[in-house]
């Protein structure tokens, strides 16, 4: 039990010192360009790689032939475009994928 706590208490130092970080060490200058570099395009990066990495093992070639897949993108890329809200949109996605995915 006391390795459990020390280990959560050891995690969530961590993730604190991350989260404050950007302000501690820009606080009182500019962060260099590859900084705004990656603010700008690492989403975009992320989002695309996590696509890709959604049709991995998706088998097209038998049924149901990547349609929980497609579907969850598509319906994920539509509620983002309506909506411009990323919890709702990974959240309506992610609960087409697994309805789709335990029916079919």
């Amino acid at each position: 039990m006391n390795r459990l706590l020390l280990g959560t208490a050891a995690m969530a130092v961590v993730t604190l010192f991350t989260r404050a970080a950007p302000f501690l060490f820009f606080s009182k200058r500019k962060p260099p360009a590859y900084l705004d570099f990656l603010q700008r395009y690492a989403p975009a990066a992320v989002m695309s790689l996590l696509v890709l990495s959604t049709f991995r093992s998706v088998d097209f070639g038998s049924a149901p032939h990547g349609l929980p897949a497609l579907a969850g993108v598509a319906v994920t890329a539509a509620l983002h475009l309506w909506k411009r809200n990323v919890l709702v949109s990974i959240a309506g996605g992610t609960a087409l994928y697994m309805l789709l995915s335990g029916l079919l």
